[in-house]
């Protein structure tokens, strides 16, 4: 069960923003997550950004000539680097879900999309007049106003080929053609801006913004984690399944040369395996969950420790467990479990059903988990494994 309801209009399902608006159209979102209000002040984010563990860039405007010259310092930033700042700068922090599992849980109100899409939280604090430049991203993104005000405007799609200012610290550009949309966003506004569209803001007073930020998986990761997939199952694997059969053309060739025409047929050959093959669909299964359900940012080391007896007790006395969104847990259509980048496979099939509840956004109580005892995954055994889960970071316990 979802706690914080999607942030979605009433007259917009989660089936209508899928098929005309996700990757299509921005939209705007008035009062769309108003949970988000009062959990930060700018001064919080300032302080946050010079802790030793924290991604964060100090971005910086200045005027030179008549032109504006950007500036970027990136952590660890200090408490000197926010002294005699220029009137206009802005301070981003990446990942807030692991300072903050209360900005974590709000990831319920995005639940309408995969978790395996989600990428990380990230906010950004800017004075009046505060900015990060015209630019375009290459990941979807949720914008919730969280304090002060931020002018948005949108403008054009890019791709690849658009230019970017030369000489800049940071990836801008002068011109967003025509605007689509020009507001002023107010605490616990929400905008959604696909992919690809140019966007623009600027600090309307000292505000905050968070971004929810979504992503597809990088090709280039897929096929890395293919092959280390291919690499580990290799000896259980038949290897007369995976060769390639190629025939030579009937025309002679040079004896030394590898020839277009013999790549192209292998590639053909090579197409043909991966499509034909429930081996190699078994191995992609696995490199495509292994990819999306690893965080860009490493966890940080749990402090609490928890045991079976305790963990019990809180449970009865009305205590949840819910996913930490600060960790990513996938599951397959075949009920493997990846956490954070790892194949989870020593888990029975009562532990798979429970993490695959736990993931889908729902909460863990006493009640709840006693459907999940049986004579074969006595009560014991499940708040050992429930203790284990929370001392990794996959899980959270919390009073509802």
């Amino acid at each position: 069960m979802n706690t914080i309801p999607f942030c979605l209009p009433k007259q917009i399902t989660p089936e209508i923003f899928l098929r005309d608006y996700w990757q299509k159209q921005p939209l705007l979102i008035r009062q769309g997550l108003p949970q988000i209000v009062g959990m930060f002040e700018p001064q919080d984010i300032i302080e946050l950004a010079q802790e030793e563990e924290v991604t964060a860039r100090l971005i910086q405007t200045h005027q030179h000539n008549g032109e504006e010259k950007w500036q970027l310092k990136t952590s660890p930033l200090k408490a000197k680097d926010f002294k005699n700042l220029p009137e206009k700068w802005s301070v981003l922090v990446q990942n807030l879900e692991q300072w903050s599992p209360e900005l974590g849980k709000l990831w319920q109100a995005f639940a309408f999309i995969p978790q395996w899409q989600r990428d990380d939280i990230m906010v950004s604090f800017a004075p009046k007049g505060g900015s990060v430049g015209k630019h375009y991203d290459e990941y979807d993104v949720f914008l919730v106003q969280g304090y002060g005000q931020r002018r948005w405007q949108l403008g054009k799609w890019c791709d690849p080929s658009t230019e970017f200012k030369a000489n800049q610290p940071i990836r801008i550009f002068d011109e967003m053609g025509e605007l689509i949309l020009d507001e002023v966003m107010q605490p616990g506004d929400v905008l959604y801006v696909p992919s690809r569209l140019s966007h623009y803001g600027v600090a309307e007073s000292d505000c905050l913004t968070f971004s929810f930020g979504l992503r597809y998986p990088n090709a280039s990761d897929i096929l890395e984690n293919f092959c280390k997939a291919l690499e580990h199952h290799s000896e259980q694997l038949n290897s007369s399944d995976f060769a390639i059969p190629f025939r030579l053309a009937p025309n002679l060739q040079n004896n030394g040369l590898l020839s277009p025409e013999n790549i192209a047929t292998l590639k053909q050959q090579l197409i043909s395996l991966l499509q034909n093959s429930s081996q190699f669909d078994d191995l992609f299964s696995q490199a495509v969950a292994t990819t999306v359900s690893t965080r860009r940012y490493n966890l940080l080391a749990t402090e609490d420790e928890y045991y079976p007896e305790e963990l019990q007790e809180a449970l009865q006395q009305g205590d949840i467990i819910i996913q930490d969104a600060n960790s990513k847990i996938i599951y397959t259509d075949n009920g493997n479990i990846f956490i954070n980048g790892e194949w989870i496979d020593e888990l029975n099939d009562t532990e798979c059903q429970l993490l695959a509840y736990l993931a889908d956004g729902n909460a863990l109580d006493w009640q709840t988990l006693q459907q999940y005892v049986s004579q074969d995954i006595p009560l014991n055994l499940l708040l050992d494994s429930l203790c284990d889960w929370l001392d990794n970071g996959w899980l959270l316990l919390d009073t509802e």
